[in-house]
């Protein structure tokens, strides 16, 4: 996790979230840990709640029935989580994400299984229209407890450059 801290006066330190631009450097790998154990009920709640009704999801005797005897975990639920998971590696320092593509679902997703992921660090470069910024890309993998990969995407971040996220010391101090 990319939680360090920054000395803002005697004795006192605030935490920060995620990495600057700077921080990034192409081919770098983060391993985003902890891990996410999936339930059922996170994933009936979650279908439910973003109104996917698909049986696969939410009818334990429909899923009996198909090819995998169980109840798939629906595929918006695994990519919040493995997204979530790179967060504080990431985009912690993101004013925005730009952008998601290529999303692959390459092996489905079961209550019980405990997800984990990866990102590689593709491209990092300045802002042409905001200098305090830079865009980095990254493909991010999830993979679940047997080191199967799920899925995978990539993804453009806006990230802010050293001094210039909210929050920081010499942001604070007028830099």
């Amino acid at each position: 996790m990319t939680l360090t801290a920054q000395k803002v006066g005697e004795n006192r330190y605030r935490a920060s979230y995620g990495r600057y631009l700077e921080d990034f450097t192409v081919g770098d790998i983060y391993e985003h840990r902890p891990g996410r154990t999936i339930t059922d009920a996170d994933n009936i709640q979650f279908s439910l709640m973003t109104m996917n009704y698909h049986p696969m999801h939410c009818d334990a005797h429909f899923a009996k029935e198909s090819e995998f005897g169980k109840l798939l975990v629906n595929s918006g639920l695994t990519l919040a989580i493995v997204l979530g998971m790179t967060v504080n590696d990431v985009s912690g320092k993101s004013p925005a994400n730009l952008g998601w593509t290529d999303i692959k679902l390459t092996h489905p997703v079961f209550a019980g299984d405990t997800l984990y992921a990866e990102s590689e660090v593709l491209n990092v470069r300045d802002s042409a229209s905001r200098p305090t910024q830079g865009i980095v890309t990254t493909r991010t993998r999830g993979f679940n407890q047997d080191g199967k990969m799920v899925m995978e995407f990539t993804r453009n971040s806006l990230i802010y450059k050293r001094g210039y996220a909210p929050g920081d010391v010499q942001s604070a101090a007028g830099a």
